[in-house]
């Protein structure tokens, strides 16, 4: 559906003004998505995002730092997303053996469950993405992100 049927808004001051309404709006729409698929799983999309990187390093431990930077949402406290899945049991964090001042976070065997029994039904969600638009598409719609942050 066009956004101007979405947000029930005809007019637009001009052509940039209505795609970054437009970028707003759809970030939003793909948020809540994700929001309700992590939900099952009693993880936020962060969560899912830090064990992604960790899995990434994995077996190799990673800082909070590493990860912070690396991180899609660079707006959260990794202290209190960390925090909340030593709880859970999806990582370990230990003081690092070579530098007492630095953390050490790796994914633990629960962890690495979780991510592969999300694989699936993530997977199944892309691919219902991919089957709205080409790979040029994509290629291209990725280009112009990438442009309009400079």
């Amino acid at each position: 559906m066009k956004i101007e049927q979405e947000i029930l808004q005809e007019k637009f001051e001009d052509s940039y003004q209505k795609a970054i309404i437009n970028l707003i709006f759809t970030n939003n729409w793909l948020r809540d998505l994700q929001n309700e698929h992590f939900k099952q799983y009693d993880i936020l999309p962060q969560h899912f995002n830090i064990l992604r990187i960790i899995r990434g390093k994995h077996p190799n431990p990673v800082s909070p730092g590493e990860i912070k930077k690396v991180m899609l949402d660079k707006g959260n406290d990794i202290t209190r997303l960390l925090d909340k899945m030593v709880v859970k049991e999806l990582i370990d964090r230990k003081l690092c053996e070579h530098n007492r001042r630095k953390m050490d976070i790796t994914i633990t065997d629960k962890g690495l469950e979780l991510l592969t029994a999300i694989d699936v039904p993530l997977t199944i969600f892309l691919d219902s993405i991919k089957n709205r638009f080409s790979k040029h598409d994509a290629e291209q719609l990725s280009d112009l992100l990438d442009k309009l942050r400079g």
